[in-house]
C-alpha cells in the first residue's frame, strides 16, 4: 500500500461536492422535480465545511495515515448515504458512486482497511434499500418494483467487491513490480 496526501483526497471531494450541489440544484430546479433542497444541501455544506476545516493550516505535501485516509474515506461513504436517503436511495442513479471510495482504497490503502470501507459501504447501500425518501416524481408519483431495487442492490454490493478485488489486484502488482525494478537498479548500481 501507497500512502495518500491530504490534498489528493481534498480534490477528490471538493470535486464529489460540486458535482453533488449541481446535481441537487439541477434536478430540483432544472427538471422540476421537489426535492429536500436545504436538508441535501446541508449535507453537502459539510462535506465542503469538513473540507476546508482538514486542508486549512496543513502543508501541501501532508500524508495520511492508514487510519487517517480510512476516516476520511468512510466520511465519503457515510455523506453520500445520507445524501442518497434524501434523494431516493438506490432508485438515484447515482447510488454508482459508492463504488468510489471503495476503489480509492483498493489501489492505496492496505487489504485490512478496504475490507472495513466495503463492509461499510455494503451496510449503506443494504440501509438505502429500506430506508429512503422516494424521488419526487411528481403528480401521480412512480415506484420501482422491489425487484428493480433488490437488482441495484446486488449490482452495488458485487461491484463494490469486484472493483475492491481487481483494483487491490492490479495496484499490488503495480507496486511489486516498481518494487521489482527499483531492487533491480539497485543491484545494477552496485
Amino acid at each position: 500500500a501507497a500512502p495518500l496526501r491530504l490534498r489528493t483526497l481534498a480534490y477528490i471531494r471538493w470535486a464529489a461536492v460540486i458535482g453533488q450541489a449541481l446535481a441537487v440544484v439541477g434536478v430540483h430546479f432544472g427538471l422540476g422535480l421537489e426535492l429536500p433542497l436545504m436538508p441535501a444541501l446541508s449535507v453537502i455544506a459539510a462535506s465542503a465545511l469538513l473540507n476546508l476545516l482538514t486542508s486549512l493550516g496543513q502543508p501541501a505535501r501532508v500524508w495520511l495515515s492508514d487510519r487517517s485516509a480510512a476516516v476520511f474515506l468512510a466520511y465519503d461513504i457515510l455523506q453520500l448515504s445520507a445524501l442518497l436517503f434524501l434523494t431516493g436511495g438506490l432508485t438515484n442513479p447515482f447510488a454508482l458512486l459508492m463504488l468510489a471510495p471503495v476503489t480509492i482504497s483498493a489501489t492505496m490503502l492496505p487489504r485490512r482497511v478496504t475490507v472495513v470501507l466495503c463492509a461499510l459501504a455494503v451496510a449503506a447501500v443494504t440501509l438505502l434499500i429500506e430506508f429512503h425518501l422516494p424521488l419526487p416524481w411528481g403528480p401521480g408519483g412512480f415506484a420501482f418494483p422491489a425487484r428493480f431495487e433488490f437488482g441495484v442492490w446486488t449490482a452495488l454490493v458485487l461491484g463494490i467487491v469486484f472493483f475492491a478485488a481487481y483494483a487491490g489486484r492490479v495496484a499490488g502488482e503495480s507496486q511489486a513490480m516498481s518494487q521489482a525494478l527499483a531492487a533491480t537498479e539497485q543491484t545494477l548500481a552496485r
